[in-house]
């Protein structure tokens, strides 16, 4: 049996890249992905073709959101559509899930049947425990049977680790900057309904009311919505106007 190895110097060396990956990628996305590509890079020895996947449990749903190569992807979709195996499991038990050959294993067989056609031959699935009902895990496939030993585990969950404490952060910048991209939306909407409603009053000489309902009479007979209605009425007046909403950062 092999032996598990310290992973303290290891777990430093990872804490490193992993703060470099946040400071470094542009967004959540590219993120996802230079994690997968690190987490296959850690595993993959000469001549072994060893690829990776992030998957998030989105909407009751798993989601793979980033992958080192598109080969990887695939063979979570292929997992998402037998509805269970490794990676899944990993998140089902918050334990670590390890297919050493997929032609021996039979506790998924049309999922192994599957992915052993695209010459994977055999998976490593490690949680990454998030928050509240969110999870997660690394998927990492291997096209050599028996292709992770007790040091390469060792090695993915302390990545595992690390890792789950990264999306973490990761998650929660993306929540805020949707929040603030739905905010500027909103703001923007409300700003151009507002001059909508200041033109119909100066067009029509009626009250703030009475050309509200003008607005909302248009938006209902044309099966269009409030503010797109109030920017075509912009732009038909002042076809250069360009609203803005400013946000202190």
């Amino acid at each position: 049996m092999d032996a598990v190895p310290d992973t303290s110097a290891l777990q430093d060396g990872i804490v490193s890249h992993l703060q470099d990956l946040v400071l470094q990628t542009s967004d959540a996305q590219d993120f996802y992905k230079e994690l997968a590509v690190f987490s296959a890079s850690l595993l993959a020895p000469p001549g072994v073709e060893v690829y990776s996947n992030v998957t998030v449990v989105r909407r009751k749903r798993p989601v793979t959101v980033g992958w080192s190569t598109p080969r990887a992807k695939a063979m979570d979709e292929l997992q998402y559509a037998f509805e269970d195996g490794p990676c899944l499991a990993a998140m089902r038990t918050a334990t670590t899930i390890y297919v050493r050959d997929v032609t021996t294993d039979f506790r998924w067989p049309d999922y192994t049947q599957a992915v052993a056609a695209q010459g994977v031959k055999s998976i490593l699935g490690v949680p990454l425990k998030l928050e509240g009902d969110s999870s997660a895990a690394l998927n990492i496939y291997s096209s050599r049977a028996n292709g992770f030993t007790g040091e390469d585990i060792a090695r993915a969950e302390a990545f595992g680790e690390q890792s789950a404490k990264t999306l973490k952060l990761e998650l929660r910048l993306a929540q805020l900057k949707e929040a603030k991209e739905d905010l500027e939306a909103a703001m923007k909407s409300r700003t151009a309904i507002d001059v909508a409603v200041g033109i119909i009053m100066a067009q029509n000489r009626c009250s703030q009311d009475e050309a509200m309902t003008m607005l909302r009479k248009a938006s209902n007979s044309r099966n269009v919505k409030l503010r797109d209605v109030a920017a075509g009425l912009i732009t038909s007046v002042s076809p250069n106007a360009g609203l803005r909403t400013h946000f202190d950062e």
